[in-house]
């Protein structure tokens, strides 16, 4: 999802990330972070050598996403269901600009608890705001255990669907169908937002990984980590 929106979507100007015509990208599960810093370097806002200082004391890339240290992070994210209630604002405010940017809402299923999400979600059918596009990673696992088990929230599409919004549901880790969802949902020429449900499997491609129970928090250990790195060379038909 991070690829194709720094890679394929988004109107940006790398050495101007506050460009007014750019489109905004938010995070609001900001612990997702460091994968948002990969996409920033991939699009040249950030340079790669910076990554070293991923975490460290005055280090621009801290471990949960903030605005106010790295350069293309629009809003500090982590307490979850506050950006799309911080999306739906900035959509309304670029309207009334007559600014024709899109606004990118990437959030966690975890975040459909929330009650906040779902005004949001209200509101931004209310206004008819055509410049949203949620991004809802379903990968069903929270601290606490699997996202399902945790409160339930299927049948997802029926409930955005509800609100108002223009519904797409993929297979996430497809990366043809999410390039395609993201072309879909940008050129839909109905006066009501976007939301692309993005099923995923954390550890894709890794069949250990994908098969953990819980991989939300635990950490991948060197040698885990070599070898995971060594299936991806496999399949990707990589020399030993």
């Amino acid at each position: 999802m991070l690829a194709t929106a720094y890679c394929h979507a988004m109107k940006l100007r790398p050495a101007e990330p506050g460009w007014e015509g750019r489109d905004r990208f938010l995070l609001s599960h900001g612990h997702y972070a460091i994968a948002h810093y990969a996409a920033l370097i991939e699009a040249g806002v950030i340079e790669e050598g910076e990554l070293d200082t991923y975490g460290s004391d005055d280090s621009r890339l801290p471990m949960s996403g903030m605005a106010t240290y790295t350069p293309g992070m629009e809003i500090s994210g982590g307490s979850l269901g506050r950006g799309t209630v911080i999306g739906v604002g900035m959509a309304l405010g670029l309207k009334q600009k007559n600014n024709p940017a899109f606004v990118y809402n990437s959030m966690s299923d975890g975040e459909l608890d929330e009650g906040s999400t779902r005004e949001a979600a209200m509101g931004a059918a209310h206004h008819r705001l055509d410049n949203i596009i949620c991004l809802v990673d379903i990968n069903n696992q929270q601290a606490d255990g699997p996202s399902g088990k945790v409160l339930g929230f299927e049948p997802l599409a029926d409930k955005w669907a509800a609100f108002g919004w223009h519904v797409q549901r993929i297979d996430g880790n497809d990366l043809p169908a999410v390039v395609s969802a993201f072309d879909a949902a940008r050129a839909l020429a109905e006066p009501r937002p976007r939301v692309i449900l993005c099923d995923t499997l954390m550890g894709k491609g890794v069949p250990f990984l994908e098969e953990r129970e819980k991989n939300h928090f635990i950490r991948v250990d060197a040698p885990e980590w070599q070898h995971a790195l060594d299936i991806l060379d496999q399949a990707r038909g990589a020399p030993a």
